[in-house]
């Protein structure tokens, strides 16, 4: 676990989506203290952006746990930490699951979504949970430096991916399944630096919340994780290198969370135990309290 005092030394990416094998230090997507139960055996997931940082954490955790996993990433930008995490799966992979597979795809265009839908289903035969984690964002400093181009592609990446993917994986989904998807503390406190991708978290808590009410009816849950500030690629791929040494400092623990410590939030959401939860959202962010 880091540590309060915690500095990342100072580290750029120039493009995104970011890369986790090029971060110093390598995001911490295993714990050996967690302990897994077989809470999902027997259960198919489908993890967007699961190829690096709390999607790696998110689909590492569920094989632990017996899932069968299916993971999206950017294709020719991720293909490297597509790899690592498959052959983490691989590793991880217990009880009768299935052999998981990534699916490369730009989630931001609905034919898109429902080709990736197609292709697990044809793999695995259904969907038991889905995972909407996929986003991008960009430091902005003033309303005016947000461009057309720039507003349309985060918020396809991280609201019309949600909808699009919800929309083709709930043709596939029993009574019993559940949707989990990935907001953010700034969708409660705000973020004048990230005013567009804010917003799209902000969409993401409302979208949580009337999908569940639509769906509560066939017995399918829909929940949402909103992590403070946790060490992903998204990082350095965002922000300046002053920025990123220190972040995470601003949360009352003083430290940036690792993937390993959001990723049992969704192995919860997704399992029995969150049985009498819908519509609801957790909030693993270093003690930020958002009264959401």
């Amino acid at each position: 676990m880091a540590t309060p005092d915690q500095k990342f030394p100072r580290q750029k990416q120039d493009t995104q989506p970011g890369k986790e094998h090029a971060m110093d230090p390598i995001p911490q997507s295993t714990s050996s203290d967690y302990k897994p139960s077989g809470r999902l055996q027997g259960k198919v997931a489908l993890v967007t952006g699961g190829d690096s940082g709390i999607g790696r954490a998110v689909c590492h955790c569920f094989a632990l746990e017996g899932a069968t996993v299916a993971f999206t990433y950017v294709k020719s930008q991720e293909d490297k930490d597509a790899s690592d995490t498959l052959n983490m799966l691989k590793k991880a992979k217990s009880g009768n699951a299935r052999e998981p597979i990534s699916v490369p795809a730009d989630l931001g265009y609905e034919e898109n979504c429902k080709v990736v839908v197609a292709e697990v289903v044809n793999a695995y035969g259904r969907i038991d949970i889905l995972v909407n984690n996929a986003a991008e964002q960009h430091e902005r400093h003033t309303l005016e430096h947000i461009t057309e181009e720039q507003l349309d592609r985060v918020f396809r990446t991280n609201i019309f991916a949600y909808f699009f993917m919800a929309k083709h994986s709930l043709k596939h989904m029993q009574p019993g399944g559940a949707i989990i998807n990935t907001t953010s503390v700034t969708a409660y406190r705000g973020s004048p630096s990230l005013l567009d991708y804010s917003s799209t978290k902000g969409a993401i808590v409302t979208f949580t919340r009337s999908l569940a009410m639509q769906h509560v009816a066939r017995g399918i849950r829909v929940n949402g994780v909103a992590p403070g500030p946790v060490w992903t690629p998204l990082i350095p791929a965002s922000f300046s290198p002053e920025k990123t040494a220190s972040f995470g400092s601003e949360v009352p623990m003083k430290r940036a969370g690792q993937p390993h410590e959001i990723a049992p939030s969704y192995v919860f959401l997704a399992s029995g135990d969150s049985s009498y939860f819908t519509g609801q959202v957790l909030h693993p962010n270093g003690g930020t309290i958002v009264n959401g």
